[in-house]
């Protein structure tokens, strides 16, 4: 089996590559995705509502991956297109070397290296 880190990184990867047969691999047929506007949608949803996301970000930064047995935390920076930078962390479930859940918390954002307050 492989670490669940490995597993996170990839993850990013596929994201910061563009590369969507690469994050098909990773995810469970199953998935269950929450975030602060996605109540535990699954894979074709997240696919259709997520991945399109892909394409207006620069980059995905890891900053720092925690990892217990087939769970793990993952905090990342992320820049878009147009220079904006957020953090986030996510919450990853495993099901052997594949994502079963992610749940994500959203963080900060800046523009300009200034903070904007988000809209409640």
């Amino acid at each position: 089996m492989r670490a669940k880190a490995d597993i996170v990184r990839d993850c990013f990867k596929a994201y910061n590559t563009k590369n969507r047969t690469m994050i098909e691999s990773l995810l469970a047929d199953d998935l269950r995705f929450t975030s602060p506007y996605d109540d535990a949608i699954d894979r074709v949803v997240y696919f259709e509502r997520c991945w399109p996301n892909a394409g207006r970000i620069r980059e995905h930064v890891v900053e720092e991956i925690m990892e217990e047995g087939d769970r793990a935390f993952v905090t990342y920076k992320c820049v878009t297109n147009e220079g904006k930078t957020f953090r986030n962390t996510e919450f990853f479930t495993f099901e052997g070397d594949k994502v079963k859940t992610i749940h994500v918390f959203f963080g900060e954002t800046y523009i300009d290296g200034k903070f904007v307050a988000q809209e409640s």
